[in-house]
């Protein structure tokens, strides 16, 4: 088994999974144009800005992979209107980061994966991982498409 990974961004906290496992996940969405939140004042100082802001809380999960990745990329990649920010953190790896995003998700249970759209700092769209589940790509992307045609 795989040694997990001393997390220096945290205060003696530990990644969840190891890095070998999750980075390859990451790159799915960050080499599609997605900005890493590894902070809470990250997570803080990108919520507060004016516009929309699309958040996708990744996981190692078989839903992540299979639905809410690709159904995400599918509607970036073919709907008219986008959100002006995309951005996502990593259940279980970025700890901090995503119990920050979670405190602007109340009173939703945590999540993950999930996908959030906030509008001008509130939230306007949630897709909690129960809507991820059983769910294909293509409809988490219509589901996206029509929340970006709505708020963006």
């Amino acid at each position: 088994m795989t040694n997990f990974v001393k997390n220096t961004n945290r205060k003696n906290s530990n990644y969840m999974y190891p890095a070998e496992l999750v980075m390859p996940m990451k790159a799915e969405l960050t080499d599609n144009g997605f900005e890493e939140l590894l902070t809470p004042e990250s997570v803080d100082s990108t919520l507060q800005k004016e516009g929309t802001t699309l958040v996708v809380i990744n996981s190692v999960c078989g839903c992540s992979a299979g639905t809410a990745r690709p159904g995400v990329l599918l509607a970036v990649a073919h709907s008219e209107k986008k959100p002006d920010r995309l951005t996502t953190s990593f259940a279980g790896f970025d700890g901090e980061a995503v119990k920050q995003i979670r405190t602007h998700l109340m009173p939703y249970p945590p999540s993950s994966p999930a996908i959030a759209l906030f509008k001008n700092g509130e939230l306007v769209h949630f897709i909690e991982r129960h809507m991820i589940e059983g769910r294909s790509a293509q409809m988490i992307a219509a589901n996206l498409a029509d929340a970006f045609e709505q708020y963006c």
